[in-house]
């Protein structure tokens, strides 16, 4: 019997309804018990499990290998050139963001990947003369973009495996068309244009409330610039239905053009849809847009059609407040600077020109704000500022953002440094966070490659996964859970719903290599061959 995929109402009442259980879907949290959904109180929406979660910490070490504590083993699901589906379509480059869609519950589901970037050492090739020829442009725009494979664990084997005769394993890349949405949509600031091609420099992303992939382009300059493609198509959130290749894929502008972390979608307590949005680069901001439209989850995936209209805010730490990114509002703080009253004519010139009208609004410049995320126990918001060197924050920090009234939809809020990296923490450089239902935070760290092991990151070895919990007496304690390859970054931690596996993956292992046959790293050590390969790891041996 064909198994068929676990409908979206049916998986909202297994986890219970209202708010709480949209909270938990779209955070990558596991499914928490009945009894545990029903304890509710005035500060946390869900109760954390009392159960505990227990592992003994590993050590900084600098080994080539995914490295956990004793009791938890990993399998390699899929790394870069492994044929995914009947097409012979190949699993692309650097993959980083994971989200898990059940197919039958936690056994079998599809696995969205992003892919953010290539070498040319692996992929593409170098340039002649100062150019890419035209396959290896293809080449360069294919291997970037996202993944949807279909993953299923091999009880008889104990592992868990890629599925490459699924039917719904596809590629969506950098030479797949998509449509513009929102206030850019047929612009002058977009060259008029209302469909473009592909997608690439996907970094992080998030689950929608209508279960569909938002992946966020982020450092697209290079790849955009090589290709020839007009760099104002790309540094948007995109939307992929992955079980439904007749879903249009998408851009929504209104949701702001930067250099995009992640998207991490909640409700207003009026029921409108909030999304927080990090700029990943020195000095920029923090973002959230809110729609005009209500949601409504009988429309299913019509609700998309939130993301084409609402407001776009940036966040003034100083004030507490968020400045809406409105053209009236860029027009008036442009006055008397003739250049940017010419920049600034339209709604579709803020959403693509957005760091440059955020600065001029008031949006406070941070260090590098990456993955933001909602708690799904107290309704906080999570914002990894992974460094900034030009301001000494060396090792970064996780802030948590408080709203007023604890509601999405305020325009005030409260802020605290939740942890800080450093020596005295254990881990340098937080990137990807995650929640358990133990509400523990789980985040990656993402120390660069060309610094791990030496000068101020010398006590940190390799990178790693760490565990933080968000209440009890360890509140803000940093645990390490895992270490990663020589000179890779693990990025994008997601829980199946039973929270007995946690999907990895493993981004760009011997990134220094300068000769092929002499490579920093073989991982994930395939037989024959040495070449390193990012791919994606199934992590089980959890007990919640």
């Amino acid at each position: 019997m064909e198994s068929k995929p676990l409908n979206r109402r049916i998986f909202l009442s297994r986890i219970g309804a209202g708010a709480t259980a949209l909270a938990v879907a779209t955070s990558g949290l596991g499914i928490l018990s009945e009894a545990a959904n029903a304890q509710t109180d005035s500060l946390l929406r869900v109760k954390p499990k009392k159960t505990g979660f227990r592992f003994t910490p590993i050590k900084a070490t600098t080994k080539d290998d995914v490295i956990l504590p004793k009791g938890f083993k990993y399998d390699v699901v899929a790394a870069y050139g492994d044929i995914i589906n009947p097409k012979k379509d190949t699993f692309g480059y650097n993959n980083d963001f994971t989200l898990y869609f059940p197919i039958k519950a936690s056994n079998r589901g599809l696995l969205w990947v992003n892919h953010e970037y290539t070498n040319p050492l692996y992929v593409e090739g170098e340039k002649v003369n100062d150019k890419y020829t035209p396959a290896q442009i293809e080449k360069l725009l294919y291997n970037q973009g996202g993944s949807i494979i279909e993953v299923y664990y091999d009880k008889r084997e104990g592992k868990w495996k890629m599925d490459a005769t699924s039917k719904y394993a596809r590629r969506i890349s950098g030479l797949t068309r998509f449509k513009l949405t929102g206030p850019a949509k047929g612009e002058k600031a977009v060259g008029g244009s209302i469909n473009v091609q592909g997608t690439f420099a996907n970094c992080s992303g998030g689950k929608t409330l209508w279960n569909t992939v938002l992946s966020c382009e982020e450092n697209f300059e290079d790849t955009s610039k090589n290709a020839g493609l007009n760099p104002t198509h790309y540094g948007w959130v995109i939307e992929v239905d992955p079980f439904d290749p007749n879903f249009q894929v998408r851009k929504h502008t209104a949701l702001g053009r930067f250099n995009h972390e992640n998207a991490s979608m909640g409700l207003a307590k009026d029921q409108r849809v909030v999304v927080y949005m990090g700029d990943d680069k020195k000095d920029a901001c923090v973002y959230k847009f809110v729609s005009k439209g209500k949601y409504k989850p009988e429309m299913g995936k019509a609700n998309s059609r939130l993301l084409e209209k609402g407001t776009l805010y940036v966040a003034d730490f100083k004030k507490g407040k968020w400045i809406p990114l409105t053209i009236d509002a860029v027009k008036e703080a442009a006055a008397g600077k003739p250049d940017l009253l010419q920049k600034f004519q339209t709604q579709g010139d803020v959403v693509t020109n957005c760091h440059e009208a955020a600065i001029l609004l008031g949006g406070t410049p941070t260090d590098r704000p990456e993955d933001v995320e909602i708690s799904p126990f107290d309704n906080t918001i999570y914002i990894a500022h992974t460094n900034n060197d030009k301001h000494g924050n060396l090792h970064g920090h996780i802030t948590r953002f408080i709203e007023k009234n604890s509601d999405h939809g305020a325009t005030e809020f409260e802020y605290e440094i939740f942890a800080a990296g450093g020596r005295q923490s254990g881990f340098s450089a937080p990137d990807n966070l995650t929640f358990d239902s133990n509400a523990n935070l789980w985040t990656v760290t993402d120390i660069s490659s060309s610094s791990l092991n030496k000068d101020a990151w010398r006590s940190f070895g390799n990178n790693g996964v760490f565990v933080i919990p968000t209440v009890g007496n360890d509140k803000g304690v940093a645990l390490q859970f895992a270490s990663a390859p020589i000179e890779a970054e693990f990025t994008g931690p997601c829980f199946t719903p039973d929270e007995k596996t946690l999907f990895l993956s493993v981004q760009h292992p011997g990134e220094e290599t300068e000769d092929l046959s002499t490579p920093t790293s073989t991982w994930p050590h395939r037989k024959g061959e040495k070449m390193p390969r990012p791919g994606v790891i199934a992590i089980t041996g959890f007990n919640f």
